[in-house]
C-alpha cells in the first residue's frame, strides 16, 4: 500500500515537473512573440538586437552569474571575436572619438522621432558613463572615467585592455552589461580606437 501510495506520488510529482516545463515555454514563446513584434519593423531599425546569441542565452540562463567553467568558456570565446584596425594602431584621434562617445544609437532599439534614420552609428556612450568634465547630462549607470588616463596612464598594455573592453567587454567580465560594441558591429575598429582616444590621451578633455 506504502508502495503504490508513494509510486503515485511520485508520478504526480512528475507530471507537475512536466506541465511546468510545458507551461514555461509557452509562456517564453508568448513572450518571444510580443518582444519581436513590439518594436517598428524596418529598415534601420536593429532589431537584430533582439535575437540572443550563445553567450546571451548562457547568460540569461544563468541570471548574468555563471558558474566558473562557463563564466571563463564564455571570456574566452568573446576574446577570439575581437578585431583590430587595419594598421594596428588601437589608438586613433581623441577628437573624433569624443563625437563618437557623444552621438549614435549605440545600442538603443529603432529610430524615435525626432531621430534622422541615417543617424551616425556612434556610441552613445555619455549615456551611461560620465567622461568630459564638461559635459553636464552624462549618465551614471556605468562607472565615470573622467581622469581615465590620468589614473591608468598610456602605456600599451592599458590602450589594448581599453580597445579590447570597448569591443567586447564580456572579454574581461562574461555577461557585462556593457554593450560589445565592436563585437554587434555598432562601432568600426577605427572608432573603437577614437575612444580609447579620447580616454587615454593626454590632450583630451577626459584627462585635464
Amino acid at each position: 500500500m506504502k508502495k503504490t501510495l508513494l509510486a503515485s506520488l511520485a508520478l504526480a510529482a512528475l507530471a507537475g515537473v512536466a506541465w511546468a516545463a510545458d507551461d514555461d515555454k509557452a509562456i517564453q514563446a508568448l513572450v518571444d512573440q510580443y518582444i519581436a513584434t513590439g518594436y517598428q519593423q524596418g529598415e534601420k531599425q536593429q532589431l537584430e538586437r533582439l535575437k540572443q546569441d550563445e553567450t546571451l542565452k548562457a547568460c540569461s540562463e544563468h541570471r548574468n552569474k555563471p558558474p566558473a567553467d562557463l563564466m571563463k568558456a564564455i571570456m574566452e570565446r568573446e576574446k577570439a571575436t575581437i578585431k583590430y584596425p587595419a594598421d594596428n594602431k588601437m589608438m586613433g584621434n581623441w577628437e573624433k572619438g569624443k563625437e563618437v562617445f557623444n552621438t549614435g544609437f549605440g545600442m538603443r532599439v529603432g529610430v524615435i522621432a525626432p531621430d534622422k534614420a541615417d543617424k551616425p552609428r556612434g556610441g552613445n556612450c555619455y549615456a551611461c558613463h560620465a567622461a568630459d568634465p564638461k559635459e553636464v547630462a552624462a549618465g551614471n549607470l556605468g562607472n565615470s572615467l573622467t581622469g581615465y588616463g590620468k589614473m591608468r596612464g598610456n602605456s600599451e598594455e592599458t590602450i589594448k585592455y581599453t580597445y579590447e573592453k570597448i569591443f567586447n567587454s564580456q572579454t574581461y567580465m562574461a555577461c557585462s552589461n556593457m554593450p560589445r560594441f565592436g563585437h554587434n558591429g555598432v562601432l568600426t575598429p577605427e572608432q573603437v580606437a577614437d575612444l580609447v582616444a579620447f580616454l587615454v590621451d593626454p590632450a583630451s578633455p577626459v584627462n585635464k
